[in-house]
């Protein structure tokens, strides 16, 4: 893995955080609504693990994950960058959101790079 610096360790693990909060709030409102919640609960369990594999490679935290939820995670957080690119093509320069936007991407490519770095 690249050498990252305490703060850039800081943002992503925040990043991802902050995407865990904002889905599982989603999650509550979905369950509220009576929709159905299979995709967002998929994802927010790969975001968990995509968290998990930052603090696996950062501070040497333990998790139970196994080699093929981190294989299915990557996928799935790989997935995502699409959206995430267009979002953040199309949000304002200088904007809060495509700091949060370019931080979060930022934070997912490593992540991808840690599973990669186990599933191989």
């Amino acid at each position: 893995m690249e050498n990252v610096s305490d703060e850039e360790k800081l943002e992503s693990i925040q990043a991802f955080q902050s995407t865990i909060r904002k889905s599982e709030n989603a999650l509550t409102n979905l369950t509220q609504k009576g929709n159905n919640t299979t995709l967002i609960k998929k994802r927010l369990n790969d975001l968990y693990v995509g968290l998990a594999m930052l603090e696996k490679a950062w501070n040497q935290a333990a998790h139970h994950y196994t080699k093929e939820e981190v294989a299915e995670a990557r996928n799935v957080l790989m997935g995502l960058f699409p959206s995430l690119e267009n979002s953040y093509n199309k949000s304002k320069a200088g904007s809060p959101q495509k700091t949060l936007l370019r931080r979060r991407i930022k934070a997912f490519e490593r992540a991808v790079q840690v599973m990669d770095d186990i599933c191989t």
